[in-house]
């Protein structure tokens, strides 16, 4: 499901991440830990198509990042760090946007964002 092979991230003069290679495999779960500046979240933003690597390749779902950066993000979900929310939106219309953002097909939008409030326990709080 995602491959990175021998990714390196330079800025300018420092290398932020170094020849790193894995895979995971559909099902598997993984997580990145290390010290701060270990590169963790660059590999994170190379992975999910926010910085190209300098070398190598990542893919995703069998898809390179590199050649089809909007294929391959199609098949991410990702929440980042510091939560890219709209403050002024309610929960429901958060979540019903990302669905349409995300291609949900307009008939399933309702059944699928109220199926994901229930499973989250956000149905209390969707207004």
């Amino acid at each position: 499901m995602i491959e990175l092979k021998n990714v390196t991230k330079k800025f300018s003069n420092k290398t932020a991440v170094s020849g790193v290679s894995f895979e995971v495999k559909k099902g598997e779960i993984i997580g990145f830990l290390g010290p701060n500046a270990a590169g963790k979240t660059t590999t994170m933003r190379m992975i999910t198509g926010f910085f190209p690597p300098t070398d190598g390749e990542v893919i995703v779902a069998g898809i390179d990042m590199a050649k089809d950066p909007l294929g391959a993000k199609a098949k991410i979900g990702y929440m980042p760090e510091n939560v890219p929310l709209y403050k002024e939106m309610e929960v429901y219309s958060y979540l019903k946007f990302i669905a349409e953002i995300k291609g949900v097909k307009k008939v399933e939008v309702e059944g699928r964002v109220q199926k994901c409030m229930e499973e989250t326990g956000l149905t209390g709080v969707m207004r």
